[in-house]
């Protein structure tokens, strides 16, 4: 597949997961919008407020593959953190709409992904990330967040290649973190090792990735006591 292509086809599934996270956050009430999220300490409206922020933020990395001038996210943790916490402040019409234009604004960015690039692979927090699967980085933000919101919707309602890239990304994760040796099996027929791949850990696809994720055993087996994860 062509970097053109990958592109396209990342950008019009990331359409689709942000029209169905858009599609349950519309339906929450300004009351419901300020009750918990499964996000510690965050409410729901801060968990749009965070993906109306870095869907901006994220940006800046196409912005490194495309010219070569290295560039995080942020410019430091604080100013991540003011810039969630003022798209938090805003009323539910306002954060709605903050999120809409972010969220636009990042695609049509992706876009020049799609030509030729001075970088090929960016280091996100530690992780080796090809630059061209920026998009599919943010499908697997907006996925997480999804559940994260904590109604009824599942990640089972997700695209099954959405999850597959919310689990590649998380096992990238693991790996950069240092966790336990493992061999992580889906009952899809996808297998990782991480380290040593010394304890296999089983599950489908969602099972897995709630785990590695957001700690969530429900789904996954394994023979002896499932590895302690690092903090996500």
């Amino acid at each position: 597949m062509t970097n053109s292509s990958r592109v396209s086809t990342d950008l019009a599934r990331l359409r689709r997961e942000t029209e169905s996270f858009l599609s349950t956050v519309d339906s929450l009430s300004e009351a419901e919008l300020a009750a918990p999220s499964l996000c510690e300490g965050w409410d729901r409206a801060y968990v749009v407020a965070h993906l109306a922020s870095n869907g901006r933020a994220l940006v800046r990395l196409v912005d490194w593959a495309t010219t070569g001038e290295a560039r995080q996210p942020y410019d430091s943790p604080q100013a991540r953190a003011q810039d969630i916490e003022s798209h938090a402040a805003l009323a539910r019409e306002e954060l709605l709409r903050a999120f809409e234009d972010s969220a636009r604004f990042f695609a049509e960015q992706c876009v020049r992904l799609e030509g030729e690039l001075a970088v090929e692979e960016l280091d996100l927090h530690g992780k080796p990330t090809p630059a061209v699967s920026l998009p599919a980085v943010r499908i697997t933000e907006i996925v997480l967040h999804h559940w994260d919101l904590d109604t009824s919707w599942s990640l089972a309602l997700a695209e099954p290649e959405s999850v597959l890239n919310a689990l590649e990304a998380a096992v990238k994760t693991m790996r950069a973190k240092k966790a336990p040796g493992m061999t992580l099996r889906t009952d899809e027929h996808d297998e990782w090792v991480v380290g040593d791949g010394g304890q296999l850990v089983t599950g489908d696809r969602v099972g897995l990735l709630l785990w590695l994720a957001r700690g969530e055993t429900s789904g996954v087996e394994s023979e002896g006591t499932l590895p302690e994860l690092p903090a996500w």
